[in-house]
This record gives structure tokens, C-alpha cells and sequence, in this order.
């Protein structure tokens, strides 16, 4: 029997249908993601927030895998830098803490929107960029739901950065974020995927059936490359989604301020980061790998 795989673990629990990409992507996708990263030594953009209109708000699902990351990437010696619009920048800052850079990327046209990337990435020359649960738009330039509901007015081009980038990994779950413009194909020919996915792709995509679970399975890979261990505790990761509801977010299922993630409650979402640090031997056995 195969042992069981970081891939394994963030794919369980599928109720989207995004494991249908899996057989088009690296075995070890995570490892080969981690591997970029951490061959990319500087600053990091790391783009999230995923607005729901049910809900009138962003979703718990990105902010605290995008922290994740930057937690990581900054006890390796890294920059992390957030960005996101004006719908998740008061929520990324209560997370992340006063200490943060978080960048509010502004929600306007297509030419404004390429100019103000071309600024930041001028002014902070990232070495990187991440996106995790952050919408691109379609083909048609409308950035759409999961339901096929256009949400431009509540939705930043920050994929535009991605678009003037080659270093770039993205994280997703529903086949409408920013990365998933390379398999665009196959997610419209899925069944339960968007028929109008996401155009922007990236160097390296992680799938998950929850984008945290995928911010997470690329931090357990780091931890392992890094021979250290760099994810947050279980109890830490409770506390940043019961955090990002406090300061507004909602699940992105329902639609409701409470706190779960894609409709998991705290209980059964939280076992996907324990059993990768499991996996990885987070408890001081981690071993530098090749």
C-alpha cells in the first residue's frame, strides 16, 4: 500500500470536484512548489481574499493560509508583504498583526489596474508571488463565483501582478482562482468545476479541497525541504479562523459569520493540519531533505 502523501491529505474531503485535476499536475506538487520557494530567496507577495455576496463579506478560507505562509516564509529569514482590496485589507491587518505590510489593491478597470501592478512590483521588486483563494477573472474578464456570479464590483485585478510575473505559485479549490489559467480546459470539462474558470495561470499550482489545506500542505513541504518546523499549531490556526470572523469574514458555504471554513466546522477542519503535521514529523523529528 502507497504511503500516504502531503497531496493525499489536503485532497481528502473533496466535495467540489477539484481532485479531477490532480492527474494533470506533479505527483509531488507540493514539494515542487516548496522547492520554487524556496529557491526564490526576497520579498513575497502573498494575494488573498475571496469576497462572498452572499454573505456580504470575505471568506474565512485564504486569510489564514495566506498568514501561514508568511509566517513561514518570515522564519526563514524572508519579507512577506499582503495583498488584497479594500473588502479583505481590514481583516488581513487584524490578523496579521500591527507589524504587517498589507497593500490595498484598488478595485477598478483593467488599464488602472496593470499600472498600479507595474508600480508595486517596481517599488518592491518581489522575488515571488502567491496567490491563495484570490479570484481571477475568466477569459471574458469577469472574475466569477463559484456559482458563476459576477463580483466584479466587490473584486481587485490582482491577478494583474501574476500577469506581469513568471515567479509565481498559486492555491485554490474551486478552479476560479488566480493559478488556475493553466488547466482552464480541464476545469471547464469537470463536472462540479466552473464552466467559465479562471485565465490566469502560474508557475506552480497546488490544488486542495480547501485553499487553507493547500497553504498549509505547501508549508508542511517547506517544513520538510527547511528541516524545521514552520506550520502554525492547531489550536493557533482555530484562532486566526475564530479571529477572521471576529473582525467580519464569513464561511464561504453559507454565507454565515461563524466559524468554519467551506462548511467545516473547526472540529473536522482542523484535522487536515494535524494529521500533516503527522506526516511530516512535526514534533522536533523533522529531518532536512535533498
Amino acid at each position: 500500500m502507497a504511503a500516504v502523501t502531503i497531496e493525499d491529505l489536503i485532497l481528502q474531503d473533496d466535495t467540489r470536484g477539484i481532485s479531477a485535476l490532480r492527474p494533470f499536475l506533479a505527483p509531488d506538487y507540493c514539494t515542487r512548489a516548496a522547492r520554487f520557494v524556496l529557491d526564490r530567496p526576497g520579498t513575497t507577495l502573498i494575494a488573498t481574499g475571496f469576497y462572498i455576496v452572499s454573505g456580504g463579506a470575505v471568506e474565512t478560507d485564504g486569510p489564514p493560509g495566506a498568514l501561514a505562509i508568511g509566517r513561514a516564509l518570515e522564519a526563514l529569514g524572508r519579507r512577506a508583504v499582503y495583498v488584497t482590496d479594500r473588502y479583505c485589507a481590514p481583516l488581513m491587518r487584524g490578523l496579521a498583526g500591527a507589524g504587517a505590510e498589507v497593500v490595498e489593491f484598488p478595485i477598478a478597470g483593467a488599464s488602472e489596474s496593470e499600472e498600479f501592478a507595474r508600480s508595486l512590483l517596481a517599488r518592491l521588486e518581489p522575488a515571488l508571488l502567491v496567490a491563495i483563494e484570490r479570484c481571477s477573472a475568466s477569459a471574458d474578464g469577469i472574475p466569477r463565483s463559484m456559482h458563476g456570479v459576477d463580483i466584479s464590483p466587490y473584486t481587485a485585478k490582482v491577478e494583474a501582478l501574476f500577469e506581469l510575473s513568471e515567479e509565481t505559485v498559486g492555491i485554490g479549490d474551486g478552479g476560479n482562482e488566480i493559478g488556475m489559467g493553466g488547466l482552464a480546459d480541464r476545469i471547464a470539462a469537470a463536472p462540479k468545476l466552473p464552466s467559465e474558470p479562471a485565465a490566469v495561470a502560474c508557475a506552480h499550482l497546488v490544488i486542495a479541497s480547501v485553499s487553507n489545506w493547500g497553504a498549509y500542505g505547501l508549508t508542511a513541504a517547506l517544513s520538510r525541504l527547511a528541516g524545521r518546523d514552520l506550520l502554525p499549531s492547531v489550536a493557533e490556526e482555530a484562532d486566526w479562523v475564530r479571529r477572521c470572523v471576529e473582525l467580519g469574514a464569513v464561511d464561504g458555504f453559507s454565507g454565515e459569520a461563524k466559524a468554519y471554513v467551506d462548511g467545516f466546522p473547526l472540529r473536522e477542519y482542523g484535522r487536515t493540519l494535524e494529521r500533516l503535521r503527522e506526516l511530516i514529523g512535526a514534533d522536533g523529528s523533522l529531518e532536512s531533505q535533498p
